[in-house]
């Protein structure tokens, strides 16, 4: 989003992996991060999760096998402690199915006031696939392929509504998915959940371009250019325009008085605090005011609309920045002072989905 005076504003988000660094996955844990964040004026809350445990180059994390919880049933929960945050749900494209999973995101929209995220993940591991009843796996052309048209089938049953209102019969006949009848969840205050996906790999490029927020890990300026150039193509093959899509690396920062402290603070993280998903993420480490700077000029180069973060440490390690970071910049223009909207899709600066008149 651009600002009057021509400035690039920056968009926020902040991860959370779904149980604090102690290993707790308690209620109060969650309501704390979301607050905080929505405190911050975050465009959203990203609940991430797996069907199974996650190795990292053999051991499984112990955190994982503590417990993880299922996201939409807590962001349901987290929609009646919040006002204006977005909710994310990570759910997995491979196994599960259109119009059930279509359904509950759509509930939660409503029951969030048009708030709702779904973060679109494709699994081609045997192990996953062992948790099901179906059991077996698809490689991972195939579990690409499947969330793609998994997403553009989700996306017909929620634009299956008429203008007036009234549901309509759909019908969708590809090759994952065979299924008629009508859609029986309104259309919601923004139209649809906003769909996120992973834009890093080329299998899933293609649902990257039809997505409205584009994750990334992307270490640097030439990088996070070059990747917007590559779905702004994409964009122009989908019909879509840029401004249609944000795209928003998932990064760590660490924060000091000094540059020195903030940097004694990063290299003296133990394992058991970086192991939840922070492992091989971009990091923004310095003083409040350096964070602030690298944030803003990624944002004005080009390189990002705006970032996902991860606290090192959950629930709190977001204080640190709302408190210190998000005032240096909205003082200097470039984030939100204020909620302009009240649905997920106001605070991206995203369009609303169009209605089909027929």
């Amino acid at each position: 989003m651009t600002t009057r005076t021509g400035q690039r504003r920056l968009h926020l988000a902040a991860l959370f992996p779904g149980v604090d660094t102690t290993g707790r996955t308690d209620f109060a844990a969650f309501e704390h991060l979301a607050r905080t964040a929505e405190r911050g004026l975050f465009d959203f809350l990203l609940l991430t999760e797996g069907p199974r445990p996650r190795e990292h180059q053999g051991p499984v994390h112990d955190l994982d096998v503590v417990a993880r919880t299922e996201s939409l049933t807590v962001l349901s929960a987290l929609a009646a402690v919040t006002e204006r945050l977005g909710l994310a749900a990570t759910v997995d494209a491979t196994f599960n199915e259109p119009y059930e999973l279509a359904r509950r995101l759509a509930s939660l929209d409503h029951l969030s006031g048009g708030r709702a995220a779904w973060h679109v993940v494709a699994s081609s591991d045997a192990l996953t696939g062992e948790n099901f009843r179906r059991g077996g796996r698809l490689d991972r052309a195939g579990s690409h392929a499947r969330a793609a048209e998994f997403v553009a089938t989700a996306r017909e049953l929620w634009g299956s509504w008429a203008p007036d209102g009234t549901p309509r019969p759909f019908a969708h006949h590809g090759r994952h998915f065979d299924i008629a009848g009508e859609f029986d969840v309104a259309r919601s205050p923004q139209g649809h959940p906003v769909v996120i996906q992973a834009g890093d790999v080329e299998e899933g490029s293609d649902v990257a371009a039809t997505a409205d927020v584009v994750l990334t890990r992307h270490g640097t300026p030439e990088a996070g250019r070059a990747l917007h150039a590559d779905v702004e193509r994409r964009l122009a093959a989908h019909g879509r325009r840029p401004e249609d899509l944000r795209i928003m690396p998932v990064v760590t920062f660490v924060l000091g008085d000094t540059a020195a402290e903030a940097r004694e603070k990063a290299d003296g993280l133990p394992m058991r605090q970086t192991a939840i998903g922070t492992t091989g993420r971009p990091s923004f480490v310095g003083t409040p005011s350096e964070v602030a700077d690298g944030l803003t000029r990624c944002v004005e180069e080009g390189a990002a609309d705006g970032f996902v973060l991860v606290p090192h440490l959950t629930p709190g390690g977001l204080d640190d920045f709302v408190d210190r970071v998000v005032p240096l910049l909205q003082e200097r223009g470039a984030f939100r002072t204020e909620y302009a909207g009240s649905t997920l899709r106001e605070h991206l600066g995203l369009p609303l989905p169009a209605v089909k008149i027929a």
